[in-house]
């Protein structure tokens, strides 16, 4: 029996100013988790690269235009999105600074956020966050 597979990439991105780290997140727009915090991201286009998706999907939604990215892992849990089965490929990287963004497209709102004053988040993007310091090395 043949299913429906849904690929997706977030973007995980730090910025450290000040001995602060500070995490990029949306705020969605639209269904499932309308309203709440997210990681930048989206469905990968047929034609696309998993991280030219990511690239894409990051400057849709932020304005953030950025050039290399690190892969995370691939989050397949059967349950992560409501709209059906769907697999995540996350990637990740940490910048020098904040930089200007603005929420567009899927994205109500882009906000830096002290990661230590993280609060919930929408799908399993508080495992892939913690996924991501560790692939990076980054000590809270």
């Amino acid at each position: 029996m043949k299913q429906d597979l849904a690929i997706t990439v977030d973007a995980v991105v730090f910025a450290e100013e000040n001995e602060h780290l500070y995490l990029l997140v949306i705020k969605r727009k639209n269904d499932p988790f309308q309203g709440k915090w997210a990681l930048p991201g989206g469905f990968l286009e047929e034609d696309e690269l998993l991280h030219t998706g990511c690239l894409r999907e990051l400057e849709e939604e932020t304005g953030l235009q950025l050039k290399e990215i690190q892969q995370v892992g691939i989050y397949d849990e059967i349950d992560r999105d409501p709209r059906g089965r769907t697999l995540s490929i996350a990637f990740t990287t940490k910048l020098q600074q904040r930089k200007e963004i603005k929420g567009s497209d899927d994205a109500e709102e882009a906000q830096w956020v002290l990661l230590d004053d993280l609060k919930e988040l929408a799908f399993d993007h508080h495992k892939i966050i913690n996924d991501a310091l560790e692939k990076l090395q980054i000590t809270r």
